[in-house]
């Protein structure tokens, strides 16, 4: 069994959210989307495809990792075709996280810089990689942290849902732990606050909603700057 808890919050200065999640335990499917686009166009990409993603799982006779890939396929699918058809959706896309409880164990499936963490045996670890500039080709340049932290370059996606007929998905299977947490989240959680703060909600004992609101509060905190979701899992104690 699989505890879950999912928050999304605008931000302090973005009027839209264009963050978009989904809790679906009764087919063990979690999914972040984080939006982008003129007007409407995010908001429209990112509940496109996490309900698109859905579906797929809804549909399937079998769950595991070829279901989750088709999903996203799916998904880049009906946003490229909804924005073709829709000049005012034209440019949309959306990152897009997911996790899929299935016979295969925990699977994790990303596009973009929406992250996957697992806190297991007291350490945080990023399950995910961001498809971005700074991390395929800045720090490949040899580029510092401190330089790509506010390099021009640094919000720059490498992939998105929704942008090209070609999607590179990036999947992980883990078997984690009894008590072992996993947390999905946008950039506007991961790219305000640091590791530490993620540290400190996922290793102090609580309550998911308690944990998932001091991480919402910590990205507010610290201006809130774009739009902030959280989901998150804690594995069914032994």
């Amino acid at each position: 069994m699989i505890e879950s808890f999912g928050l999304t919050n605008p931000g302090c200065v973005r009027k839209n959210n264009e963050d978009y999640y989904i809790l679906a335990p009764e087919v063990g499917l979690y999914v972040v989307a984080d939006g982008m686009g003129g007007a409407q166009a995010g908001e429209h990409a990112s509940k496109l495809a996490a309900e698109t993603v859905l579906e797929t799982v809804l549909a399937a006779d079998q769950l595991g990792s070829a279901v989750l890939l088709k999903a996203f396929e799916e998904a880049n699918r009906q946003v490229l075709e909804a924005a073709h058809s829709d000049v005012s959706l034209e440019g949309m896309g959306t990152t897009l996280v997911a996790v899929l409880d299935c016979a295969e164990g925990l699977l994790v499936a990303s596009v973009g810089d929406s992250r996957a963490y697992i806190y297991e045996n007291e350490e945080l670890l990023i399950i995910t990689e961001d498809q971005t500039w700074v991390h395929e080709v800045g720090r490949r340049l040899g580029l510092d942290e401190a330089t790509l932290k506010n390099h021009p370059m640094r919000h720059v996606l490498t992939m998105a849902i929704g942008v090209s007929a070609q999607l590179r998905v990036h999947t992980y299977a883990l078997k984690p732990l009894p008590g072992t947490q996993i947390l999905l989240c946008s950039d506007g959680l991961h790219g305000v606050v640091g590791e530490d703060v993620i540290f400190e909600a996922l290793s102090t004992p609580g309550e998911l909603e308690q944990k998932c609101s001091f991480l919402v509060d910590s990205a507010r905190a610290a201006g809130g700057p774009d739009n902030i979701t959280t989901i998150l899992l804690r594995m069914a104690a032994a």
